[in-house]
Order: structure tokens, then C-alpha cells, then sequence
């Protein structure tokens, strides 16, 4: 909507037209009437639109023709204003002023124009006879209003309808001689219905048309009232009510009944509050709200936003598949001017057998979107509607600004839920193996990928101690000469060579000792294709002795030629990598020669195991004892509840060594051996002795960590 409206008054000398807007600020006929009137500006609130409005005057005696044009280019309605006792000055209106005004505007931009009959007071007859001709020739004339300067006859319907023509315009809603709504209008209304149909059945019921109600007019309807409105559709239509709700037919229906009785303002009113501007476009300010994202910080939807999509995906999956069809994709997106979404989303996230876009992979492709073009998501989330839904000034509360991650590495936690690991490699080294494996996709399901409908990105969700986190990985393209920054911002990297080819690690061992030997995000290489025969790399050092010397995890085979689907683990290794790169993770090898591989060794040695099973016998014969001392019955019941807390604490204490597997709890026999009781001591003191023992060495385990 405007600011501000700019009234300029135009005719023939002696009409009136100054004595017009002094009637109008005095609220008198004035006695003197200067040749002409100072521009006026009258305040907002105190005009029926609450917009401020400039009425200027024009006089053929003290203004130039330049001045007049200049006027006209300003105005943003021009007042015809004619004698009703004067037809010279009616004749003039066709023969001299819109000409005059449409050669010097925009056929594109035309100013609305009234037609102001003066001197009512002065005959008994209306002019409206002679008018009516003119208006249905002209279709830039909005209306006509006969009025008196001198009884103060409509003046102020006079500039509330010259208000009314540049807020709430005809044109762009209605074709007088069609007598129906222009397409651009049926456009605009169509996906306003759409999205106000929340459970997409095709009608508006009587929760949907008081949410509409409420949300444009800050007020319901009570039940009558909408008896009423489908009512008087019923009566004018065959198709408007269904199922005693509103169908689309009808819904547009009622606006151009509204239009017809000079009821601009509603249409305007529910248009205005969808995003839409004068000319039935989404606003800029609607579809880009402004959103402050400091460098080094990401993009992601929180949770009402994943709220508001969840329930789009559920209006839209009409078969209840958890999956959307190519054509229910294409109902969801009618609300859009364009198709957002390529071929290629379905291959960028996860799919079912049939190729259909998953529930978790819808998510997951707004994941991904908000992630890279934070402006793109805002945009479909305003043609979607969300801001109207969920009541919010702005798609912008959809979304989270992250923390900068060198805040996150000083804390060494992050609050993020999305990581982005750039798979660099050489050519045919298998990193679009590698994305798609993460979809779930085997070789032989990667193989009726079309070459046209493949992607560089990859997204999915995986699990860090129990949190659900995404994971986006991207291919960059094999260019070593050029990384952009795009190409190397990351939270992991993936040094991606083909065992069988020998001169595929070196690609990788340039790109890390030129990029990022220095740098602290984490890196893996990955051995493509271990299902193939292991080649020499054709490099001064083995992929192996090459991890060494950088401290960097042993090569980890990888292979997409498997007859299910692949593993995730590797995936859930670079996503934990991603969230806590300050810390060293647990070996991703078996060498039995690093720190991590003798611990595990010594915690899962026969002595320790004797030793817990020792403490576990003892502690069960000296509960045993006092369980026979209680009585018969009572043993029955309390002993089975004793035996579930000694499991518990013997599964307490699996936990405390690492999850270092036990031989299972064997019970023992009622009738103990006499050597067995009197050695009892001897075994609890040797068991409290070993665990003691052990605790030191998963304190020492844990330093040496610590220090690699």
C-alpha cells in the first residue's frame, strides 16, 4: 500500500475546483475565492485510509502548461472537475483532459481518473445521463460524484473516493465490460485459496474461513454470518458450496460480488495481506524480509519451521505413503509462479523404490536450501504462506542464525544441526559413489541415474549420541589448480582415491598438503572401491604411511557394491568429526599398534574378564546367604529382584570400561563347594584390588588419548 496519495484537481476555469478544497478544510463555502489554493496535506489520522493526502489545486491563470504537465506526472489521481450547469465544460472533459492526461502518463502507468460534477445546488436534474457514456468509454475513469462547494454536498466522499481509486484500484481486479475478474486477479485470489485451505480437501470449511476471516480482518464470523455469505452463493451458483464449505469457484465468486457493489477495499484488503502490491505481484519486502547473517555463521529452519512443512507434506501426501508422486509434488507447488524443484532433487535426497521423494528427504532438500540460499528458502516459504499460518511478521522467525563456529570451537560444543563435508577427489576416483551410498543407493541402483539429473549435493540425517544431525555433503569438481573458497569452507573434508587406479591418491595428497596441512578442519581419506584389486599408488609415500606421518586416520575403505544398501557408520564418523573437530575421536582402525588399539586389547583381555566374573559370584553367594536367612517364600520374590540389581550394576560397570564385552552372567548352582566359601574373602579382596586396578588404567588410557 502507499504512503501517501497526491489528489491534483484539472478543468475548465469557474468549475469550482478551488472552492472544492477550501469547502473541504474550512467545512464552509468560503466568501473569497483566490484564483488558487495552496497545496494542502491533510494527517493520517484523519483520513478514513490512515494515509496522509496532498490535494493540489490547478489555475490556467497562474500556472504554465510545463507546470500542469509536471503536475500530472506527480499525481496519483487526477479530478476531472466540470459545471453540471455548464455542458462547454462537460464536452471539454472528452475533447481537451484525458487526452491531455493520457498522452503525458505511461500506458503501462495510467493514473486513475474521477469525474467531479460541481454545482449540484444550481440544477434539479443529474448529469449522470451524459457521464454514463463517457465512463463506459474511458476505462481509466473510476467513478463519478456529483457534489456542491456551497451546501458542502459530498466533499468528503468526494477525496474519500479519490483516496479509495489509488488505494483500492479497479483496474488490476476487474473488467467492466467482461464483467468478471481479470486472470491476474483469479491468479492471485486462486493461491490465496490454496493456502488457506489447510487440509487441501478443495473447500474452505467453516474453521478454514474464520482462520481466513481472522488473519485479514483480525475478526471471526459468527456462524450466521457464514450461513449467510454460503448462502448467497448457493443462490447465485451451483458449485460454490460443497459439502457445506466454500469451493474455489465460489470463493472467487464472492469477490467479484464484492467489487460489483463498490467493495474494493475487501479484496484489496485480503490481497494486501497475502504479499501482493497495486499490480497483483508478491512484494520484495513480503518474499525477502531482511535477516542479518554475520560472517562465518550458517542458515537452518527451526523447529515451527519443520512444524510448517511437516504439515504442508501432510496436505499434500494424499495417499499416506510418506512419500510425494510426481504429481503431488506438483499439487504442492501450485501455490508457486515456477517449479522450484529439478530433477536432480531426486538425487539429492533420499527416495523410495519407486524414486519418490521421501518425508525425511522433503525435510532434508529444505534443509539443504535454507543451508545454501538462506533468501530462497525465505522466498518459497512466503509463497507457501508461512508467515499467515503461523501468524508471524515474517518467514525471517523461520529462521536460526548459528553461533560463529570459532565461538563453538572455544566452547567445544555447538548447537548446530547441520555439517557440510566437501568429498574432494580425482576423476573416477567414486565421490559420486560416495554421495549417493549415503542415500541409501547401491552401484546397481546409481547406474539408472540419467547423467542430466545428477547432483553435487548430497543430504541425509544421522545419529551422534543419540541427536539427529544433517549431514550435506558436496562434490567439488577435480580442479587443483582453482578452490574457491566455497570449495574449501567446511566443517570436514574427504580425501576420496580409487585403490585400483595408481595415480589416484596423488590428487588427494596434493590437495591436502596445499589446502589444508594447516588448517584445523578434520580430514579423512577414503579408499574407494575396496571391493576392487588394491594397486600401488604411483606416490613418493603409501596412502598408509602418508596418514601417519600427518596424523590423519588410517585410509578408510569404502565400497557402493553391495547388494543392500551401504552402511551409515562412516557417515555418522565424518558427521561426529564435524561437531566436535577439537576433539580426537576413537580410532577409525584395527592396527593393534596405536594406543587405542592396546587399551581396547587390555580391557577386553581373559584376566579382566575372570577378574568381573570372580566379583560377580562373590557378590551373588553373599546376597544368596542373607536371602536364606530371610526364609523360603521370601526368597522366591526377593531373589529374582536381587539378581535384576546385581545385572544392573554389572551392566553399570561394562559401561565404565568402555563397553568392553563380558562373558554373560551364568547362574550359579544352589549348592556351593566348601573350598569355594572359605576362599570367598580372598576373592572379594583380589576383585576390589583388580578394579581398582583397572579404573587406573582407563585413566591412563584416557591421558594417552588426550596426548595423541
Amino acid at each position: 500500500m502507499r504512503k501517501d496519495v497526491r489528489i491534483l484537481l484539472v478543468g475548465e476555469p469557474k468549475v469550482g475546483k478551488t472552492s472544492l478544497i477550501m469547502s473541504l478544510v474550512s467545512e464552509e463555502f468560503p466568501d473569497e475565492v483566490p484564483l488558487r489554493a495552496e497545496e494542502i496535506t491533510i494527517p493520517a489520522d484523519v483520513t478514513p485510509e490512515r494515509v496522509p493526502t496532498h490535494i493540489v489545486d490547478y489555475s490556467e491563470a497562474e500556472q504554465s502548461d510545463e507546470q500542469l504537465y509536471q503536475e500530472i506526472s506527480k499525481a496519483n489521481v487526477i479530478c476531472i472537475v466540470y459545471s453540471v450547469n455548464n455542458k462547454k465544460s462537460i464536452e471539454k472533459v472528452t475533447s481537451h483532459w484525458i487526452p491531455l492526461i493520457n498522452d503525458r502518463t505511461d500506458k503501462d502507468s495510467r493514473v486513475p481518473l474521477i469525474l467531479v460534477g460541481n454545482k449540484s445546488d444550481l440544477v434539479e436534474h443529474s448529469s449522470m445521463e451524459t457521464i454514463l457514456p463517457i465512463m463506459n468509454q474511458y476505462q481509466d475513469i473510476e467513478t463519478c460524484v456529483e457534489c456542491s462547494a456551497k451546501n458542502l454536498k459530498n466533499i468528503s466522499e468526494l477525496f474519500y473516493y479519490a483516496q479509495k481509486a489509488v488505494l483500492h484500484p479497479t483496474g488490476p481486479l476487474y473488467c467492466p465490460e467482461e464483467k468478471e475478474l481479470k486472470p491476474s486477479c483469479i491468479k492471485a485470489l486462486t493461491r490465496i485459496f490454496k493456502v488457506s485451505d489447510l487440509d487441501n480437501d478443495g473447500v474452505l470449511n467453516d474453521n478454514e474461513l474464520n482462520f481466513f476471516q481472522r488473519t485479514c480482518f483480525n475478526t471471526p464470523l459468527a456462524p450466521q454470518a457464514l450461513e449467510d455469505v454460503k448462502n448467497v452463493v448457493r443462490r447465485n451458483m451451483t458449485d460454490g458450496v460443497k459439502d457445506n464449505g466454500l469451493t474455489l469457484k465460489g470463493f472467487l465468486f464472492l469477490h467479484t460480488l464484492f467489487i460489483q457493489r463498490g467493495r474494493h477495499e475487501t479484496t484489496w484488503t485480503v490481497l494486501r495481506r497475502f504479499g501482493y502490491d497495486d499490480d497483483l505481484e508478491l512484494t520484495q519486502e513480503y518474499l525477502f524480509p531482511m535477516i542479518k547473517i554475520p560472517p562465518d555463521c550458517t542458515t537452518e529452519l527451526n523447529h515451527n519451521a519443520y512444524l510448517f512443512l511437516q504439515s504442508v507434506f501432510d496436505k499434500h501426501d494424499k495417499d499416506r505413503d510418506c512419500a510425494l508422486s510426481p504429481e503431488e509434488v506438483k499439487d504442492l507447488f501450485k501455490v508457486f509462479p515456477y517449479m522450484p524443484w529439478g530433477p536432480d532433487v531426486n538425487n539429492t535426497v533420499c527416495t523410495n523404490d519407486q524414486g519418490w521423494i521421501t518425508y525425511q528427504g522433503y525435510l532434508s532438500q529444505w534443509t539443504l536450501t535454507t543451508y545454501l540460499d538462506v533468501q530462497r528458502s525465505l522466498e518459497y516459504l512466503g509463497y507457501l504462506g508461512y508467515s499467515i499460518i503461523y501468524e508471524q511478521e515474517s518467514q525471517a522467525a523461520a529462521i536460526t542464525v548459528t553461533r560463529n563456529k570459532r565461538i563453538d570451537l572455544q566452547k567445544k560444543q555447538t548447537q548446530r544441526s547441520v555439517f557440510r563435508c566437501n568429498v574432494l577427489g580425482a576423476r573416477g576416483s567414486g565421490k559420486s559413489g560416495f554421495l549417493q551410498a549415503f542415500l541409501g543407493k547401491n552401484l546397481q541402483r546409481q547406474r539408472r541415474i540419467r547423467e542430466d539429473h545428477k547432483s553435487f549435493y548430497a543430504i541425509n540425517t544421522t545419529y551422534v549420541y543419540g541427536q539427529e544431525k544433517y549431514l550435506l555433503l558436496h562434490e567439488v569438481m577435480p580442479d587443483f589448480d582453482f578452490l574457491s573458497e566455497a570449495d574449501l569452507a567446511c566443517d570436514v573434508v574427504c580425501l576420496v582415491y580409487d585403490v585400483n587406479n595408481p595415480r589416484s591418491f596423488e590428487y588427494c595428497a596434493k590437495v591436502y598438503k596445499q589446502y589444508f596441512i594447516d588448517s584445523k578442519t578434520p580430514c579423512v581419506v577414503i579408499a574407494a572401491k575396496s571391493d576392487l584389486h588394491e594397486v600401488r599408488q604411483h606416490y613418493s609415500l603409501l596412502p598408509q604411511d602418508f596418514c601417519r606421518k600427518h596424523k590423519l586416520h588410517p585410509p578408510q575403505p569404502f565400497t557402493c557394491n553391495t547388494a543392500d544398501a551401504v552402511s551409515k557408520d562412516l557417515y555418522t564418523r565424518l558427521t561426529t568429526m564435524a561437531m566436535y573437530p577439537h576433539a580426537r575421536l576413537r580410532c577409525m582402525c584395527a592396527c593393534n599398534r596405536c594406543t587405542y588399539c592396546l587399551c581396547q586389547n587390555l580391557l577386553k583381555s581373559e584376566l579382566l574378564r575372570n577378574i568381573k566374573a570372580q566379583l560377580r559370584r562373590v557378590v551373588f553367594n553373599r546376597l544368596l546367604g542373607w536371602v536364606e536367612a530371610a526364609g523360603g517364600c521370601l526368597l522366591s520374590e526377593e531373589g529374582f529382584s536381587l539378581t535384576q540389581q546385581v545385572s544392573a550394576v554389572s551392566d553399570l560397570e561394562g559401561s565404565v570400561f568402555m563397553e568392553a564385552s563380558a562373558e554373560p552372567l551364568k547362574p550359579p548352582e544352589r549348592h556351593m563347594a566348601q573350598a569355594d566359601l572359605k576362599n570367598s574373602t580372598f576373592w572379594l579382596r583380589a576383585s576390589v584390588g583388580a578394579t581398582v586396578c583397572a579404573v587406573l588404567g582407563f585413566a591412563m588410557y584416557r591421558a594417552l588419548l588426550k596426548q595423541r
